[in-house]
């Protein structure tokens, strides 16, 4: 089987990776710099030899960035059997009070990015007999909170297309699973007090998905709703 996971060279993404290469998935790996992402390949290569880990650097909130992306696929991989949409950012403002462009550039990585990119690279999943879609969306795109209004935005337009795109495809035998991770541990989490106990980790949300492929064509997971054991912070 062949992945693509945007934004994999580290957190969330590079724990998707780490378990699809030790389960033999051969991975495309994504970051929009390239030292991290041959940094992680390297890593990878370590747990089984016999994968094919290739890298590809591209700015996804750029539709060039797409186009560089799409090519790579189609060059390197005959099929494409997974496609996880996880790249994304975070920029902290509400509506009343944020910069101009902030809105803007939210949508364009983690709307936009995911939207594009999947529509370029359909025709190579239909080539899959076991294709499957997963996009990285959040809790933020069910439940709004103070502080993060255009973050959750984004998101809840993540959700939407994400839904959207399981209706369009079900029909073709292409898997669409939504995502909603909630507190994750990554590097924005360093400098907090909160205690890495209170968090989840990146694993925890790779073993989610490694289950949803595990399962026959016959059954889909939508939706992979995962929080801390003692809710949200």
């Amino acid at each position: 089987m062949n992945a693509l996971i945007t934004g994999s060279s580290k957190g969330i993404g590079y724990a998707i990776a780490k378990k699809f290469v030790q389960n033999n998935i051969n991975v495309i790996l994504h970051s929009r710099n390239i030292i991290e992402c041959e940094s992680a390949k390297s890593e990878l290569e370590l747990l089984n030899s016999k994968g094919n880990i290739l890298c590809c650097e591209a700015d996804l909130s750029k539709k060039n960035g797409i186009e560089i992306l799409s090519e790579f696929v189609y060059k390197n991989i005959q099929e494409l059997d997974i496609l996880l949409n996880n790249a994304g950012t975070y920029i902290k403002g509400d509506i009343l009070n944020a910069q101009e462009g902030t809105l803007e550039k939210l949508m364009d990585i983690n709307l936009y990015s995911a939207y594009n990119l999947t529509h370029r690279l359909i025709p190579k999943l239909r080539k899959s007999r076991s294709a499957h879609i997963f996009n990285i969306c959040s809790i933020a795109g069910l439940n709004p909170y103070k502080g993060g209004s255009l973050y959750c935005i984004s998101k809840f337009a993540m959700n939407g297309f994400s839904r959207c795109l399981r209706e369009e495809l079900k029909s073709e035998g292409i898997k669409v699973t939504t995502v909603y991770p909630g507190a994750t541990w990554s590097d924005s989490w360093k400098n907090s007090n909160v205690s890495d106990s209170r968090i989840m980790q990146a694993e925890d949300v790779a073993e989610a998905i490694i289950s949803c492929i595990r399962m026959s064509p016959a059954a889909v997971v939508e939706e992979i709703l995962l929080r801390p054991q003692l809710g949200d912070l």
